[in-house]
């Protein structure tokens, strides 16, 4: 069973991860690659995604550690 996807997004003047459905970040950083760099680890153990979001606020990049089907469904 797959973990819950990991997003880094923007906190204040710095960068944070939060898991899927949280409210809190699960840890603060002052670059956004620190962020990329721990979000990227917990993705890769939970079998995961790591979405990133940019400095506009939109998500730019996801990469997905998990059982993906191919092929895809749709």
């Amino acid at each position: 069973m797959a973990g819950k996807n990991q997003y880094v997004v923007k906190n204040g003047d710095g960068w944070g991860v939060r898991g899927e459905g949280n409210d809190r970040l699960t840890k603060s950083f002052g670059t956004q690659r620190e962020a990329i760099d721990y979000g990227r680890d917990i993705a890769r153990n939970q079998g995961s995604e790591l979405r990133i979001q940019g400095q506009d606020a939109k998500f730019r990049e996801a990469w997905s550690y998990g059982n993906d089907p191919y092929p895809p469904k749709g």
